[in-house]
């Protein structure tokens, strides 16, 4: 589950926020298997999409976390959740994506690491209000 001020998120919503304003981001992973999975990293990481097929990644001007963007997960018990925190801060106003990922953080496995990417979540920001 993603929430982003607040407001559950999936792919189809677009969220709306204010430049210079706080944004706090909540995700969470819930087990639902019937073993321990762990240990992960879960990284967000903004984006702008031009449209065209070019992700523009280099956004330090723009985007800010409040916090850090990597969090490590060790174990998440069967059908228990891990709940994450965190805050975006906008700078200028725009359409911007944010890609959520897990990955394997256990570097004992022989394979490469694997990756679990969730949709991406479609945040709009604007002017403050007068």
């Amino acid at each position: 589950d993603i929430l982003v001020d607040g407001k559950v998120c999936d792919c189809d919503v677009v969220v709306t926020c204010q430049v210079g304003d706080p944004v706090p981001l909540q995700v969470k992973l819930t087990n639902w298997s019937k073993h321990s999975v762990g240990p992960f990293a879960l990284t967000m990481m903004p984006y702008q999409d031009y449209q065209n097929g070019v992700h523009n990644y280099d956004l330090q001007d723009a985007i800010t976390f409040v916090g850090s963007n990597t969090f490590y997960i060790d174990t998440v018990k069967p059908t228990k959740d891990s709940v994450y925190f965190g805050a975006l801060l906008f700078l200028y106003t725009g359409d911007f994506y944010l890609n959520i990922k897990f990955h394997e953080d256990n570097c004992s496995r022989e394979l490469p690491l694997s990756w679990l990417c969730l949709p991406s979540v479609h945040i709009r920001a604007t002017e403050p209000v007068a």
